[in-house]
């Protein structure tokens, strides 16, 4: 089994950044693609980012494409998200998952999820 745990979360202001966390434990990630997902009120949970095993590949949601960046260090088994220029739209509760998906875009191909970290944006 592999436990996912999110950090770094907050309330910012429209155009700040944010940097989340991450860290998995139980087992390694190296041969795990692992994404981030994200929920906000009322709406399905959709994805962010995702990244290959290597972290050479990577995927971005068309609404964070140059905002967000995602990568990995494998040493520490942990996966970042970067987000920069942030908008009140990207306010949801923002989960990390990691599996052996093929689809970086599907949710039902990760095995593992995080509890979520709040990410709030104010205007």
């Amino acid at each position: 089994q592999v436990q996912l745990v999110e950090s770094g979360g907050g309330l910012v202001q429209a155009g700040d950044s944010l940097r989340l966390s991450c860290a998995a434990s139980g087992r390694t990630v190296i041969n795990m693609v692992m994404a981030w997902f994200r929920q906000a009120p009322g709406k399905e949970r959709e994805f962010v980012s995702g990244i290959s095993g290597g972290g050479r590949d990577t995927a971005n949601a068309d609404s964070v494409k140059g905002r967000f960046t995602i990568s990995r260090d494998n040493a520490k088994n942990t996966v970042y998200l970067q987000m920069n220029s942030l908008k009140p739209e990207d306010t949801a509760v923002y989960y990390c998952a990691a599996g052996p998906a093929i689809m970086f875009r599907q949710a039902p191909h990760y095995a593992y999820w995080g509890q979520g970290t709040q990410v709030t944006v104010s205007s």
